[in-house]
């Protein structure tokens, strides 16, 4: 069983709104609570890409 782990950063009190993470099968999993079935799974460097990439997007 895939354990989730809600992001410090996500809003909500209900977990409505949540980003969550896990780890399976060597790779890390990032999913959005309020559509549990789509699941990105990403190496550390292919996660470590998306944040970067999420970082220098912002205005």
């Amino acid at each position: 069983m895939i354990q989730w782990q809600k992001s410090t950063f996500s809003g909500g009190a209900e977990g409505n709104e949540c980003v969550e993470l896990a780890c399976a099968n060597d790779k890390l999993l990032l999913r959005e609570s309020d559509d549990p079935a789509q699941v990105l799974a990403l190496t550390c460097g292919g996660l470590a890409a998306l944040l970067q990439q999420i970082r220098t997007a912002r205005p």
